[in-house]
């Protein structure tokens, strides 16, 4: 029998609530799918790091390193200055593991989800590929004269063929999958230096003859995904304008409650989130929407080859929110998160 060690964390907030619905979930599949989880827990995150001042030891990379994925609930806490421990254990596993994608699927179940007149799932379906450890986020700059009337604030926007090219091909491959229509998302008109993804993109692109290849300035991709949404198969772009596109993939998909996100070096161990955060106002109100982190249980399995049961979670998600079994993804949906949970056990058992 397969077995999988999958690292968790819990983390902060609604983190540990949504996660133990995607473990119970994730146990059901392996039930009927004849395979074994090996579940390995972290404690890492905010009353960690409260009671010990520890963030996250250098030793627990390595350990990542062997395991065949990662599962993490959320890190925030307004107790903690912002970003310490969002920098230390999410930037730190996606720097230092080189998940160089950040792979948001954004898909429309159920028209009564949608945001947009008139739009449904027919026509909100398509993925973002987010190139994810570059851009801004590297963290090259810092301050000067911090705290005085004189201070100044740098931070580098960096981009390498690597980084640009490994994000580009795995773009295109997936369009090729799907839809073969690939859109790359940047502002190289107005961000000189963004000239290397245009580039990029256009020579890559060139061993791909099958795929339709397309390209917006970031201000008009958000118009268009609002507009006209359907025009999108694959999206491929930068960190930081991606970070802010997903988010609107996520509420034309019906909200944060169920968007999910992998963190992505194929072949090699990845990690698997909801994209909701921590939330802190509603942790321990057993009130938090769980699709999302179910949602990344599904990314997950199709990491690991299980499509089988990623299909299964997926048509059991889609025909509870099509009878409106779970009425809305929001904390006001008149379920608790045990309850979506138990919906979505009792779907797979049928």
């Amino acid at each position: 029998m397969k077995r999988y060690r999958i690292a968790v964390f819990p983390g902060d907030g609604i983190g540990p609530e949504v996660l133990r619905e995607g473990k119970r979930v994730l146990k059901k599949i392996s039930e009927a799918e004849g395979f074994e989880i090996e579940w390995v827990e972290y404690p890492f995150g905010t009353e960690h790091y409260l009671s010990t001042g520890e963030t996250m030891p250098e030793s627990v990379f390595g350990e990542l390193r062997e395991m065949d994925a990662i599962y993490l609930g959320a890190i925030g806490d307004p107790r903690v200055e912002v970003g310490l421990l969002e920098r230390a254990i999410v930037g730190g596993i996606r720097f230092k593991l080189d998940l160089f994608i950040n792979l948001r699927p954004v898909k429309l179940y159920a028209e009564h989800l949608s945001p947009l007149k008139g739009k449904g799932p027919r026509d909100i379906d398509f993925v973002v590929v987010r190139e994810n450890t570059e851009d801004l986020y590297a963290g090259i700059g810092g301050f000067l004269k911090k705290g005085t009337p004189e201070e100044v604030a740098i931070q580098e926007m960096i981009f390498t063929r690597k980084g640009v090219e490994r994000a580009v091909r795995y773009a295109y491959d997936l369009a090729r999958s799907r839809r073969k229509h690939l859109t790359l998302v940047d502002k190289a008109n107005a961000v000189v230096a963004m000239d290397i993804w245009t580039r990029t993109f256009q020579e890559v692109g060139e061993e791909y003859p099958d795929v339709e290849q397309d390209h917006a300035y970031v201000d008009a991709a958000v118009m268009w995904m609002v507009k006209n949404p359907e025009k999108y198969d694959v999206i491929v772009v930068s960190n930081m304008f991606g970070d802010i596109l997903t988010d609107l993939g996520a509420a034309l998909q019906g909200g944060m409650g169920i968007a999910a996100s992998g963190n992505l070096h194929p072949g090699r161990v990845s990690m698997f989130e909801p994209i909701h955060g921590s939330a802190p106002k509603h942790a321990g109100k057993n009130t938090a929407c769980p699709l999302g982190a179910i949602s990344a249980a599904m990314l997950l399995l199709v990491h690991l080859g299980e499509n089988k049961g990623a299909c299964k979670i997926e048509k059991a998600m889609e025909g509870l929110l099509l009878r409106k079994e779970i009425p809305s993804l929001s904390t006001d949906s008149g379920l608790k998160t045990r309850e979506t949970g138990d919906l979505l056990i009792r779907e797979l058992s049928e």
